[in-house]
Formats: structure tokens, sequence, C-alpha cells
């Protein structure tokens, strides 16, 4: 019995079934923006699944969804990076409701956004955000930016169980 193209790929799908393939999930709308974020996840030799919304409402979904429906930790996002201005419910509207929410309160949200105002980073510390970046004008800056996120959250730290694999990455 010969295997299928699937089950002969180096990366499978989705980063699935892979011991060290860690999902990520983008709240992003700008298209230039989340080609950068790509950039720096595979620069930094990181393995998984970069999953985007567009919308709060989206990103709500998707990690309900996540959580929800799959038993497996490892199909779950490690890491939600979280742009605010985007269409629809924004990122500090569902930056509260993740943070409020039993099931996702323990996953990572690093902010990362144009907004530089000291009320949007009060308001986001205060609903629960891991960390603040306002992403730099310079397209190299931008990419050094993100790179350092992506090393620090999927290589530093150690997790919690049932996010994203729940286990140290170094």
């Amino acid at each position: 019995m010969s295997a299928t193209p699937a089950d002969t790929s180096p990366r499978p799908p989705h980063g699935r079934h892979r011991p060290d393939a860690t999902p990520v999930l983008v709240l992003e709308d700008s298209d230039d923006d989340f080609d950068t974020v790509l950039e720096a996840f595979r620069a930094g030799g990181h393995v998984g699944d970069v999953r985007r919304a567009t919308s709060g409402d989206e990103c709500l979904k998707r990690l309900r969804d996540a959580f929800d429906r799959s038993a497996i930790a490892e199909d779950r996002p490690a890491v939600v990076l979280m742009d605010l201005n985007v269409p629809g419910l924004d990122g500090r509207d569902a930056l509260r409701v993740i943070k409020k929410d039993e099931r996702l309160r323990s996953l990572p949200v690093v902010v990362h956004t144009t907004s530089a105002h000291p009320n949007d980073l009060e308001l986001c510390y205060s609903r629960g955000a891991n960390a603040y970046h306002v992403k730099p004008v310079s397209y190299p800056k931008h990419l050094e930016v993100l790179q350092r996120v992506f090393g620090y959250w999927l290589k530093s730290v150690v997790l919690p169980e049932g996010v994203g694999g729940g286990r140290h990455r170094a």
C-alpha cells in the first residue's frame, strides 16, 4: 500500500502531529503586517501554524473552537498576537473577553499595535495583556521586534498545561 503525499510530507498541514509544532493565533487586519508576522515566525525557525483572524469576533470564535473541540493541547495556540485597531469587535474588547473566559484566561496575549497612546497601554494591561509592543514604522525594526516576541513566547517560557502543548520549549 503506497502512502499518500500528505503522509510523506515533512511538515504536515497546520503543524499537527509534530511534537515541536506550535500554533499561533494572530489578530491582524493588515495584509502587509501579517506578511511581516509570517516572515518573522519563519526567520526564527519556528514550526507550526500561524492562524489569522481579521476581527475580534473571528479571533474569539477561533479560540473557542480550539478550546472546545480540541482535546489535543498541541492544536491550541501557544500565544495570541493581537492588534487593537481591527474591524468589528476590536482587540481591546477581544482581550477583555479572553481574560474573563475561564478556559482562555491563561492563554498569553501579546498586544502588537500602532497605538502608543498611554490609555491603550494602561487599558490592555488592566485587562490582562501579557505584553504590549508598539509596531515600529521601520520594516527591519518591525521584523526584529516580532522575532524577539516569538523567540520569547515560543522558545523561552514555560506555558501552562493545555496552552500550545503546555511544555518548555528551550
